[in-house]
């Protein structure tokens, strides 16, 4: 039995408080999960949503992490994904799809191979159902224009057809994200988007 109990029946342990930067916060002071209750998890439930600004703060550290990743490329990743993001804006896309498309690569951080999938479900809570479609299923899409220069199939994002974000998705690929590695193109510098990434990620749409 958890030390966190005593004889049966007896009430939990208060939660712990404790001051951080002259704010008080609180703490919960279950061990296990399956011994934890309700009033602790509303503790937990405020005390991260106090605390959401961490992730658009995250988000932007990682973003910056990309320019340290070129592998190749005529611009390191970081440009390419403020030059997607120029494009989506100046093409009249909304606030969601522009913070996406400057997302869309931020997997490779992480890892390349399934850098999409990373990158879709860091945006899934953040995002409307069909901006986060669009970022998973980018490579697909994108791969029309490269994917036969290593066997692979170039008409592969025709198994999303019927899809109701396929033509968001094509526009997205063929429009913004394949010609978004121009060394000479007059890209908007990160500072441009923050406002709207901190804005974005300030409140989940779902959990």
């Amino acid at each position: 039995m958890s030390s966190r109990r005593g004889q049966a029946g007896e009430a939990c342990l208060p939660r712990q408080e404790k001051w951080e930067n002259g704010v008080m916060t609180t703490t919960t002071t279950f061990t296990r999960m399956d011994e934890s209750t309700a009033e602790e998890w509303a503790v937990i439930g405020k005390e991260t949503m106090d605390h959401q600004g961490r992730v658009a703060e995250g988000v932007l550290a990682m973003l910056r992490s990309l320019a340290d990743i070129t592998d190749g490329f005529a611009v390191d990743q970081l440009t390419h994904s403020l030059q997607t993001a120029t494009l989506a804006e100046r093409a009249g896309a909304d606030d969601e799809m522009v913070v996406a498309s400057l997302c869309h690569d931020i997997g490779k951080a992480v890892s390349v191979p399934n850098h999409p999938k990373i990158a879709a479900e860091i945006l899934k809570s953040y995002v409307r159902d069909d901006v986060y479609q669009v970022i998973r299923a980018h490579q697909d899409f994108q791969g029309r224009h490269y994917y036969h220069h290593f066997g692979g199939d170039p008409n592969a994002r025709e198994q999303y057809q019927e899809e109701f974000w396929f033509d968001l998705a094509a526009q997205f690929a063929d429009e913004w994200d394949q010609i978004a590695f121009d060394p000479d193109y007059d890209t908007l510098p990160l500072e441009h988007f923050e406002g709207r990434v901190r804005e974005i990620f300030g409140s989940p749409k779902s959990l």
